[in-house]
């Protein structure tokens, strides 16, 4: 889950940064979508469990937030690959497994 959390900020960072906000800061609308994506994912059913959140059965996020996450990975995952290869790999190779791991809300021992 911190791993997950890790990679969407990276991601929205490097989208701010690019497109609306070139300082370190984030700029509002990015700032709201990571602390509604950091909400989704401490909420998530499946916790340490899940695989990525385009693969899940539940789609927790309001359609307006889906659009805007979507756009925000399609523009950074890509550069992900270039910036942070280790951490890119490890985000595709979660988002690869079909469906989550158990059952909700039962931890994987």
């Amino acid at each position: 889950m911190q791993r997950e959390a890790e990679v969407v900020a990276m991601m929205i960072g490097k989208y701010c940064r690019a497109l609306h906000h070139p300082e370190d800061k984030l700029c509002p609308e990015c700032e709201e979508l990571l602390v509604y994506a950091k909400k989704r994912l401490a909420r998530c059913p499946w916790q340490e469990n899940k695989t990525a959140c385009g693969q899940c059965p539940v789609h927790c996020y309001k359609p307006g937030m889906r659009r805007r996450i979507r756009e925000v990975m399609r523009y950074a995952g890509p550069r992900m690959l270039l910036t942070n290869p280790i951490i890119s790999v490890r985000h595709f190779l979660d988002g690869r497994r079909k469906k989550p791991l158990g059952r909700a809300g039962q931890s994987r021992t």
